[in-house]
Parts: structure tokens; sequence; C-alpha cells
């Protein structure tokens, strides 16, 4: 159920004079959040600069920490792949932050419209293992302040009515989309120069109903999944935030952003690690 406060923002906004090229207000950054509660498309933000897509975000985030319960687990790095950039017209990453009630476990069976706008992804996660991670700038360095990778397979929900015709900005607005994913089962860091070259150069391949349907690399992110996290924590430290141990960060998409359909039964395997680990989601 919709907190009250939040409810009386968002019916105020559906009166409220059509969004302008500016920072989104509280009552539209309210309205945005009762559609996605609701899982109904928003009305697209428009003509936001980058920081009005990082204010946005801000007020965004404000009212869905009140509805997904304020435990905030980490953060989502979004639009790492140049082939995901080019089709929201941007050249540059965005960032989000994922919730506790996002995580799901492996083998999940969750609603194929579990969103306004729902999709899915490769994509894989890797926890924080210290706080000197704030000062890395390589992968290498990153790999030295992580003990965890974690196949993951994300839900996200791009929440607007018009989805193409969201840019960089807008896509930082709506929270990077973040909505649900799936967690594989932890695989322990090797910190050593032969683990990260397996990130790089490992295949990410995508199975719908047992057969292939998309595949990519692990240097489809930014020429390192890793450096993923290294833009992450220059992004963040240039706003004042720190991560923390602990944190799971979302590194981004291997693969295109793919419709779910009911009954369809997907699975993620990432060739070349130790074990090509496997992660699965179920839509119903």
């Amino acid at each position: 159920m919709l907190n009250p406060a939040l409810l009386s923002l968002a019916l105020a906004a559906t009166f409220a004079p059509a969004a302008h090229a500016a920072c989104l207000t509280d009552l539209e950054a309210a309205a945005l959040v009762a559609n996605y509660m609701a899982k109904t498309p928003a009305a697209n933000p428009e003509g936001l600069s980058r920081e009005d897509g990082e204010c946005s975000r801000a007020k965004v985030n404000k009212f869905l920490a009140q509805q997904m319960g304020a435990t905030q687990v980490g953060y989502k790095a979004g639009l790492t792949n140049p082939a995901v950039q080019k089709r929201f017209n941007t050249d540059a990453p965005v960032w989000g932050q994922l919730y506790a009630s996002m995580l799901l476990d492996d083998g999940a069976t969750v609603d194929a419209k579990f969103g306004a706008r729902p999709l899915f992804e490769a994509d894989m996660l890797v926890r924080i293992r210290s706080a000197n991670i704030n000062r890395a700038k390589t992968p290498e360095q990153v790999l030295q302040n992580i003990d965890q990778v974690i196949p993951f397979i994300e839900l996200p929900d791009l929440v607007v009515a018009a989805p193409p015709k969201l840019n960089g900005a807008a896509i930082a607005a709506i929270n990077v989309g973040a909505r649900l994913g799936v967690l594989g089962a932890p695989m322990a860091v090797q910190q050593t120069a032969a683990f990260s070259d397996a990130l790089r150069d490992m295949v990410v391949v995508v199975k719908g109903d047992g057969v292939e349907i998309d595949k990519g690399k692990g240097s489809d992110v930014l020429e390192h999944p890793l450096n993923a996290v290294v833009w992450l924590v220059q992004d963040l430290g240039s706003q004042g935030v720190k991560l923390k141990k602990g944190d799971l960060i979302s590194l981004g998409s291997f693969s295109k952003l793919l419709p779910p359909k009911p009954g369809l039964k997907v699975e993620v395997e990432y060739q070349g690690l130790p074990g090509n680990p496997v992660v699965k989601v179920n839509f119903r």
C-alpha cells in the first residue's frame, strides 16, 4: 500500500502543470514513484540536464526508500555498455540505488509483468570488502577490495510511458530502472591477474528455454567489468558519497535488454569463470 503522504503528493501531481526542463519537483518525483509502485507507466522526465537528472534521482530515492523499507544495500551502475549507451543516446554511465527488497534468490519465479516496462538482462554483482575501494583507480585495485563476485540477472523496469525517449539524465532520474534482480551463488574472489583476466574475457551466455538468445563478453562493460566500480567510485566521490564494506554493486549489462514472457525460463552462464557459474529465473 502506498504511503498516504506519497499518495497525496502523487494525486496533486496528476493535476499539476506539465514537467519542464529542470529537476523534478517533489510532486513529480512522488507521482513517478506512485506509478512505479502501481506498475503503471509514468510521465517521461523530459529536457533534463545531467545535474537535473542527479537532483531528480535524489528526490525519487527519498520516496522510494519510504516504499522499499529504506534498506539500501548498494548501487547499480547503468549504461556501462556502449551498445546500451547508444540505445539511450548518451555516452556516459549513470547510477542508481539498490534496496534489499529488490534482491531475489537463484531460481526465483517472477511475474512477467513485474513492472510497468519490465525487461531482463545479464549482469553481475560484486561485494565490497574494504572502504579502501574508494581509492581504487584500476580493475586490479578494485579486485583487491572486493570479496565476492555474484552472478546476477537484473530485472529492470524502465517505468515511463515512452522508454525510447529516455536519455542518460532521465535514466538517472528513474533510479536507472532498478526494480528486481536474481542472485546466483557467490564466488570467492581470487586476487590474481588470472582472475582479473577471466572477468574481462568471460563469455556471458543468455538462454531462454534452453536456447541461446544473446551473449556478451566481460569486456563489453567499459573494457573490463571492474571499471564500472572505478567509475562509480569517482562519480560518487564527486558528490561526497563513499562506498562501504558490504555494499553490493551491479556492474551493468552483458546482454541486450530483453522482454520477459509468461512461461519463459532464463539462465545466464558465465563461461570462463571458475566452474562456469549459472543463475536462473522463471517467468510466470
